[in-house]
């Protein structure tokens, strides 16, 4: 399987929630643009201590992370942010360690987009092509 990395804009939510409400200038919402990986081995979104500091979110708890070699380490989950990725956007919160932006599981399941690994790229779900679709059950 190749690696699969997409365009993704990170924006801090309280910020865009603020601007929403006339509270804080369009202008003034932090957002940051990546070139992100696809890591469909990861439940959740992992971004850098320069990613989180640049959106300004701050830490909202801690959650232990178990990597691919077994070992754990207690890591900072921020605050909420809105991924967009192929004019698909949700509400996450992320991880931070590591140097790169990594979108895992739940932002895929949320946006309802697949992995095309023998392209190298993310789709919308076929049958769903316009916008993402939740199940509820």
């Amino acid at each position: 399987m190749g690696e699969i990395r997409v365009k993704v804009k990170i924006t801090n939510a309280v910020d865009e929630a603020l601007a929403r409400r006339g509270q804080l200038a369009q202008g003034a919402v932090r957002t940051y643009e990546a070139d992100a990986m696809v890591d469909t081995g990861s439940v959740r979104m992992v971004i850098p201590p320069h990613v989180m500091e640049q959106l300004g979110v701050q830490e909202r708890a801690r959650r232990v992370a178990e990597y691919a070699d077994g070992r754990k380490e207690s890591v900072a989950v921020t605050e909420p942010i809105i991924v967009d990725i192929l004019g698909r956007d949700t509400l996450e919160e992320a991880l931070v360690l590591g140097d790169e932006v990594l979108i895992g599981q739940t932002v895929l399941e949320k946006l309802d987009l697949l992995a095309d690994c023998a392209n190298r790229r993310l789709v919308p779900n076929p049958a769903h092509p316009d916008q993402p679709v939740t199940k509820v059950k």
